[in-house]
């Protein structure tokens, strides 16, 4: 007989759902009750691309410590979907737990040996207790809350109390809600002995908040001066856009006269999107797009006139599977060389890498200070882990005296005193030229902004020496930005280390864990987390302390390594590419697994001198 498993705040419970059953918010309801006992939780919700009738699956990490990470496998899985069970029960730690409804039952071949299965009939119990068939599917997910609850000791007083958050002044949701609560945990208490898994109060959660990347992101472009977005709709971005229509319509309304001092603009098509982006941007408004991977696709051309008009624009990536369709509501890092390299001829941008909501709300902010400073675009790069699930980070700080850093244009009264101003002039070395707002001056500082070659006083130009001065400049400005981007994340091993790790974004909570886990099998790794592109001198330093670096990412074609090679100028050999990308979010489990066995098989054995 296997032995059950026994935890206390450090487990894994995964619900297989229907997707369009309303289970969605009874599962955040289960995740966030435990949060409330100062628990910290991980949910991740994985659903399908259509609204209803396929798959969905929700998985929350409860952990203690506060590994924020998936570490893949399942303690307790809550099978309501039939057309997934075999699969959901292949999931299942031995030793773990069954939760299903057995109000039809299945033949013993349907289940483990190995696992621990709890029925409960709550097909039957809804039918008995409703009437009404929508009725009866939405508070099935409510009743097994109720129990889970039950089995893993969780206060139900907490459930209660997010019911009245949630239906204030719905008097008759609420009670009904709580009705079908106390339905599941009563006949759980009745019926069933505990289990081994435990929620346990604690004060774990302390000062952090709980919050989404999107929502951040998008105060964060508020925080930021932004007054215009431009968006065209796709999955996993669309909820950025719709979360800066809030926050704008909270903080951009001016109180005295109602007067909006924002503009949000739901285009045709990305490549519209993108152009109001620029407009606005040469303008002298600060300007965003959101987007995911299909979205740069079409955006390049204009993206390509930004950079060599030097304009400043946002773009916010929120990352999912490619290539074409791919898979629109899974996760990647699958954009990197997409938005590095984005139109043709030779193009570099600058790159943002958040690893939390709490770093794409201050990414988000510092983009549109890089933007204006640079004169180019930017690209805050998110992924859908990161986007649309919630987590548990630092609380959001700005400093009210900040001031915008606008850049380098030129006033009115510079331009009035005689200031030489030329708009592609470099006038001390870092490859910023000075820009004037549109109407300035009635006489001075304009110009013709043009995608083609042009002299450094924008006059059209094909001469080949003015071509050469213009794009040697805009290397320089790409050397500029190295000293203003976020500096990369050392985090250095215990103990002496021969080998290091480079990983960024959401692999962050994995890389996290599995560290901590390759110290304790005793494999010490010096880690560095890479936070923006153009890459500064301190990566290429890192690498070369170390005979192999793993490069950590959640792609196919291991971008950020090609990048490292391309841009840093590193040697290959020293590379090791760690690489998932099947869509779910790397695990410590893949992590640890896949550096123990390229970690062992580099194993230096000493040369010892044979005895004759």
């Amino acid at each position: 007989m296997t032995k059950r498993i026994e935890a206390v705040n450090d487990f894994v419970v995964k619900f297989a759902n229907v997707n369009g059953s309303g289970s969605a918010s009874a599962n955040e309801l289960f995740a966030r009750s435990i949060l409330r006992m100062g628990v910290p939780v991980s949910p991740r919700n994985i659903f399908p691309s259509n609204i209803q009738g396929l798959p969905t699956w929700y998985e929350v990490r409860v952990n203690e410590r506060g590994y924020q990470g998936r570490r893949g496998g399942v303690d307790l899985m809550v099978a309501m979907n039939p057309q997934t069970w075999n699969q959901d029960v292949q999931e299942i730690e031995a030793g773990g737990y069954l939760f299903h409804d057995n109000s039809k039952p299945l033949p013993a071949s349907k289940f483990r040996d190995d696992v621990n299965v709890i029925g409960m009939p709550l097909t039957d119990i809804c039918n008995a207790t409703y009437t009404d068939p929508r009725q009866r599917q939405l508070f099935k997910n409510i009743i097994y809350v109720g129990a889970l609850s039950a089995l893993l000791d969780i206060d139900p007083s907490e459930i209660e109390k997010l019911f009245s958050e949630q239906y204030k002044g719905k008097e008759t949701l609420l009670q009904s809600n709580i009705k079908a609560l106390r339905l599941g945990r009563e006949y759980a208490q009745q019926h069933f002995a505990p289990i081994g898994l435990r929620v346990r109060r604690t004060n774990g959660v302390g000062h952090k908040i709980f919050v989404d990347g999107n929502s951040a992101a998008a105060l964060g472009a508020v925080y930021g001066g932004a007054t215009v977005c431009a968006w065209y709709p796709i999955t996993p971005s669309s909820s950025l856009a719709e979360a800066f229509i809030r926050y704008a319509q909270k903080y951009r309304v001016d109180p005295a006269t109602g007067k909006h001092r924002f503009a949000v603009v739901q285009a045709e098509d990305e490549l519209a999107s993108i152009g109001v982006v620029i407009g606005a941007g040469w303008n002298g408004a600060r300007a965003f797009t959101c987007t995911s991977g299909p979205g740069i696709s079409l955006m390049q051309e204009f993206i390509g006139l930004a950079y060599f008009a030097e304009i400043p624009a946002v773009i916010i990536d929120v990352q999912r599977g490619g290539p074409s369709t791919g898979m629109p509501t899974r996760t990647q890092q699958s954009d990197l060389l997409a938005c590095a390299y984005a139109s043709h001829g030779d193009t570099k941008h600058v790159l943002l890498f958040p690893e939390d909501p709490t770093e794409c709300f201050d990414f988000a902010a510092q983009a549109f200070d890089l933007a204006d400073r640079l004169q180019t675009p930017v690209f805050v790069m998110t992924d859908l882990d990161i986007g649309m699930n919630t987590r548990l980070c630092a609380p959001f700080a700005w400093d009210d005296t900040r001031v915008y850093d606008r850049g380098k244009v030129m006033t009115y009264e510079e331009l009035e005193a005689g200031k030489e101003f030329g708009r592609y002039l470099d006038v001390d070395g870092d490859g910023i030229p000075y820009r004037t707002y549109p109407g300035a001056h009635p006489k001075r500082g304009a110009y013709f902004t043009r995608g083609t070659t042009k002299d450094r006083y924008a006059r059209y130009s094909e001469a080949g020496p003015d071509y050469v001065e213009n794009m040697q400049r805009l290397l320089r400005k790409h050397e500029t930005a190295k000293t203003l981007l976020p500096k990369p994340v050392l985090t250095p091993a215990a103990r002496p280390a021969r080998f290091g790790a480079i990983y960024y974004g959401s692999t962050s909570p994995a890389m996290q864990e599995a560290l901590d886990v390759l110290a304790e099998r005793g494999v010490h790794i010096n880690a560095l987390r890479v936070r923006g592109f153009p890459f500064q001198d301190e990566i290429a330093d890192f690498i070369a302390r170390h005979p192999w670096v793993f490069v950590i990412e959640q792609n196919r074609d291991a971008q950020l390594k090609s990048l490292l090679v391309n841009e840093a100028k590193v040697n290959a050999a020293h590379l090791i590419s760690i690489l998932h990308y099947d869509g779910t979010p790397i695990t410590a489990r893949f992590i640890v697994e896949q550096v123990s066995k390229h970690a062992a098989a580099r194993t230096v054995i000493p040369f010892k001198k044979a005895v004759s």
